[in-house]
């Protein structure tokens, strides 16, 4: 399976161990919670889709690899104790707490967090001192005598044995106790992903083109070469920093993060080209409905693998433009929340900064208590410290001038978020203006109905913030061709399901003609 559809199956089977009965009891008790053993190799996404999954269910996330766990920090350290057995003293061994299982406490108790997942990476790599103990965690969830604590889900992963020589192979007893799933390399899938964490396009669009140097692990004369899903990505993070730093990107670099010279090579080589389309092409001009006949006149005349750059660097637009629009969109939002609170507060408070101030430290404990319970994902975060940022901004205003009154400071901030709820309303028409010139010139150079805009539609469909942007402030120009894109779609299926039934009745004849 995909990544993808493991994290469904991880998702689901999360949600099913948390179910309880009337009585508030697990359905499936904790010693009958198959452990979840997600096998792929490295770098596939293993580690980035449990963070996806505790941020939907709102679960916490505890992470671990075994391999740096000796006996004594997986089971705790043993001390002796004195016991009275019959009348007679006896001295018994006992553990101290696992750090691993004193970790889920520690969330538990430092934040609100009662349900969620322990996941444990590399468990296939485990010491050889620890290996026995391993069976008694999967099957009753204890590490000496310390149990994980209810609503705690086991998850586990680890790496085939042909990828990592620490393995070692569990037996029958074992895989008994396990709920496996197998996870390939699949780049349509990881495209997803990337398009959503806004992959650099000259990353996405290469791929495209040369989707066999999505993932690659080889063993040459050289040792062993490699290229992972978490390479591209880091890649891409650093290449955006890079050029907002002027910084050359080459070769050089491309190579600390693509593992393969042959692929690394070629990349470096691609990136070049792909600038040069970026200076050629003047997307901003695209976007702005200014595109010359030169610049149409070109794209249609441009080849297949050109003609994917020039998508990719019109779709990265729109993904940057919607996402700020959706981050301020989610910031306004939280700056209502706290403009209904601090109007009740401002009334109680003698002095209406310290109404401000206390939005702030909740919103400063909601990020240190959602990172520390591992839900905390990027978007929320840069929203929380967007609103905190407004909220500093008319703590700022408020002592500026002097405002003592409830009435006035009540009346500065319902200014400063109308003028924020204005501006973000602005810079939506804006994009929407963005997103109608560039159909238009899509439809110009490659004509209504072309695979291109298929691709172009296809992909902000995929982008969680243009979703957004297009289902809050629509784009005409998008529906219908998403409207082109499913019937084109259906008529692929209606052909497939055609070829089926001719290849069924093929086989039918062939089988009565060999009954004669």
């Amino acid at each position: 399976m995909n990544i993808k559809q493991a994290k469904d199956d991880i998702k689901n089977a999360v949600s099913a161990y948390l179910t309880k009965d009337q009585f508030g009891n697990l359905v499936i008790p904790i010693e009958r919670q198959r452990p979840i053993f997600l096998m792929g190799a490295p770098g596939i996404g293993k580690t980035a889709i449990m963070e996806q999954i505790a941020q939907e269910l709102q679960i916490g996330l505890v992470s671990y690899s075994m391999t740096h766990h000796t006996r004594q920090s997986a089971l705790g350290l043993p001390f002796i104790v004195q016991k009275n057995y019959g009348g007679e003293e006896y001295s018994v061994s006992e553990y101290t707490m696992s750090e691993i299982i004193a970790s889920v406490y520690d969330i538990m108790e430092n934040t609100d967090v009662k349900e969620g997942i322990l996941f444990l990476d590399e468990i296939n790599c485990v010491s050889e001192t620890l290996a026995p103990s391993m069976l008694q965690f999967l099957q009753y969830k204890t590490f000496g005598r310390h149990a994980v604590p209810k609503g705690w889900i086991v998850v586990t992963a680890g790496n085939p044995p042909e990828y990592n020589n620490s393995v070692r192979e569990f037996d029958i007893v074992t895989w008994d106790r396990l709920k496996r799933l197998d996870v390939e390399a699949d780049y349509d899938v990881w495209k997803e992903y990337a398009l959503a964490k806004a992959t650099h396009p000259a990353i996405t669009t290469y791929l495209d083109i040369k989707k066999d140097d999505f993932y690659k692990i080889e063993t040459t004369v050289d040792g062993k070469s490699f290229v992972t899903a978490r390479g591209w990505i880091d890649l891409s993070d650093m290449i955006k920093l890079y050029e907002q730093k002027d910084f050359p990107v080459n070769e050089q670099l491309v190579s600390q993060y693509i593992q393969n010279k042959k692929i690394a090579k070629s990349f470096a080589v691609y990136y070049d080209l792909f600038k040069k389309y970026q200076s050629d092409y003047q997307v901003d001009k695209i976007m702005e409905g200014k595109a010359g006949k030169e610049i149409v006149e070109r794209a249609k005349a441009a080849k297949f693998d050109e003609r994917l750059s020039l998508l990719g660097l019109l779709v990265d637009f729109v993904i940057g433009k919607t996402r700020e629009i959706f981050t301020a969109d989610g910031a306004v939002s939280e700056l209502m929340e706290c403009l209904k609170l601090m109007k009740y507060d401002f009334t109680l408070d003698p002095n209406p900064l310290d109404a401000v101030q206390r939005q702030i430290a909740a919103k400063e404990k909601e990020i240190k208590t959602s990172k520390m319970a591992g839900k905390l994902s990027d978007d929320r975060k840069f929203v929380l410290n967007l609103t905190i940022t407004y909220l500093n901004e008319q703590a700022d205003e408020m002592t500026k001038k002097g405002v003592e009154t409830s009435d006035a400071a009540f009346k500065l901030v319902k200014v400063d978020f109308d003028k924020r709820k204005k501006a973000v309303t602005k810079n939506a028409g804006e994009a929407g203006e963005n997103l109608t010139n560039m159909f238009k010139f899509c439809e110009e150079a490659f004509g209504t109905g072309s695979q291109e805009l298929l691709i172009l539609v296809t992909e902000l469909t995929v982008s969680n913030y243009c979703a957004h942007f297009i289902g809050k402030y629509g784009c005409d120009e998008y529906f219908k061709h998403n409207k082109d894109m499913l019937f084109f779609e259906r008529k692929k299926d209606i052909l497939q399901e055609i070829e089926n039934l001719n290849n069924d009745l093929d086989d039918e004849d062939e089988d009565s003609d060999e009954d004669k």
